[in-house]
């Protein structure tokens, strides 16, 4: 039923735009009838088709991500956020556009592209991961980890308002734009990259589902069964690491969806098994994300909402539900 729902949400998505498309045409431009106005064909294969892909593999690897943090730190609040690598890869942008009046010209050039902002966001969402790892590796309790995370986030945010406080105009509108969040700038090169990291997240995710099961029943249990504790850490933050790191590069810091996806997901189906919630999530999240870009790209008009702003607008509710049930629930 949920893949039955992601075809439509992915029918939906590719069929709404500023330009009318009939849904008979765009089928047919998928299997490859050339017959069909070529203006049409050009929309469809080289925008709305990679935005549909990119919102499908944004909301599953964020999606996953959620659920593993929250698994790991046995916190429905957590996000895939909370190890401040989101915050890392924002501050590796702000440094390159915000920054460039400070560095040399190549800076400069590389600001106004998209392969140099991702590869900045990459570097530093790589650069926190790495001290964080290196962190933890002296720290036994997980929640230790949590708040190192959110220190990480706070520093960076600080060092960027001082870089924002003192940038340009246009360079400050060129970062805060880079913050919303987008969808539809990605090259099917970046797409299959984005592909790429999301696969191989999946299968490292496959080989631990057995100890983040043991987990939600708490540390001293999983270790008692004979859980690698240290290793499952480890490899649940590399994962969410590299699904973060990546996404945040490629599409920006889209928030909400690794939030509030997994909380709705159990809504749904009444299982904490991995082996069951881990597809569906990935599944819900896409549905979600697809759902969301259709709202943000406002059809039949030239006008489009920052992504960012939808999610929130989605995940904002839902947070506070969690907040209020959680009060009452003591």
């Amino acid at each position: 039923m949920l893949l039955c729902l992601l075809l439509v949400a992915f029918l939906v998505n590719i069929s709404l735009g500023s330009v009318d498309i009939p849904l008979e045409d765009i089928v047919k431009i998928l299997f490859g009838n050339e017959t069909i106005k070529g203006s049409w064909q050009d929309i469809i294969l080289d925008f709305r088709l990679p935005k549909s892909i990119t919102a499908i593999l944004v909301g599953s690897g964020l999606s996953i991500s959620g659920l593993l943090m929250q698994t790991l730190f046995r916190n429905p609040l957590a996000g895939p956020f909370v190890l401040g690598i989101s915050s890392g890869a924002s501050l590796g942008v702000a440094l390159l556009i915000l920054g460039t009046s400070t560095f040399a010209g190549a800076a400069a050039t590389l600001s106004i592209s998209n392969v140099g902002i991702a590869l900045a966001a990459s570097l530093g969402a790589f650069f926190v991961l790495s001290v964080v790892m290196l962190v933890a590796r002296n720290i036994k309790n997980t929640m230790s980890i949590l708040i190192i995370g959110l220190m990480f986030g706070s520093f960076t945010a600080a060092i960027i308002s001082i870089l924002a406080y003192f940038s340009s105009a246009e360079s400050l509108q060129q970062y805060v734009f880079w913050t919303f969040g987008s969808l539809g700038n990605l090259a099917w090169s970046e797409i299959l990259i984005l592909l790429l990291v999301t696969m191989l997240s999946l299968v490292l995710v496959i080989t631990i589902i057995k100890p983040l099961n043991s987990l939600l029943l708490g540390e001293n249990y999983a270790v008692s069964l004979g859980v690698n504790l240290k290793k499952t850490r480890n490899l649940t933050m590399i994962v969410t690491g590299l699904l973060t790191g990546v996404i945040t590069a490629f599409s920006g810091p889209i928030a909400f969806i690794g939030l509030a996806v997994p909380h709705l997901t159990k809504l749904i189906i009444k299982t904490s098994d991995h082996k069951i919630i881990l597809p569906a999530v990935s599944i819900i999240g896409a549905i979600i994300m697809l759902f969301s870009d259709t709202i943000a790209q406002l059809p039949t008009s030239e006008y489009t909402l920052p992504i960012n702003a939808v999610t929130s607008l989605f995940g904002a509710p839902v947070v506070i539900w969690l907040l209020i049930r959680k009060r009452n629930s003591y």
